[in-house]
């Protein structure tokens, strides 16, 4: 089964003070067969990418305003004059201040809207063919 797949390319900016950021290549990538999710990859210096995982939804309202909690927070912003989307990522490993910038961000998640409109996800996951492939054995 081909699924529908909506990937980007973009430099965002690790924050590391309010006077310096160093730019992070990196890749959103959606899948219509994991619709409730994006996925971000950090192209760092460690020699390995970075991944993180967390809900198209919070991106898309953090677009517009603060939102989340806990290991993912999301809000609108100005940097230089510019629109940007910035990202406080958490985990065991340490904490990340991420600015994208909004027109990037937003063109793509308008891509993923397209391949899978907000409120059909669900649709998209085949529980009923999962549900019967478990009952049948």
């Amino acid at each position: 089964m081909h699924t529908t797949v909506v990937e980007r390319e973009l430099e965002l900016r690790l924050i590391l003070s309010p006077e310096y950021s160093v730019p992070v290549p990196a890749r959103l990538t959606y899948l219509a067969d994991d619709p409730y999710a994006v996925h971000v990859t950090f192209h760092i210096d460690s020699g390995r990418p970075v991944y993180w995982t967390f809900a198209r939804e919070l991106l898309v309202e953090g677009v517009f305003r603060p939102c989340g909690h806990g290991d993912v927070r999301v809000w609108p912003s100005k940097a230089d004059g510019r629109s940007v989307v910035l990202m406080a990522l958490s985990s065991p490993d340490g904490d990340a201040l991420l600015e994208a910038p909004t027109a990037q961000v937003s063109a793509w998640l308008e891509r993923t809207l397209r391949a899978v409109p907000p409120g059909t996800e669900a649709g998209q996951l085949a529980l009923d063919d999962g549900l019967a492939e478990l009952l049948a054995r």
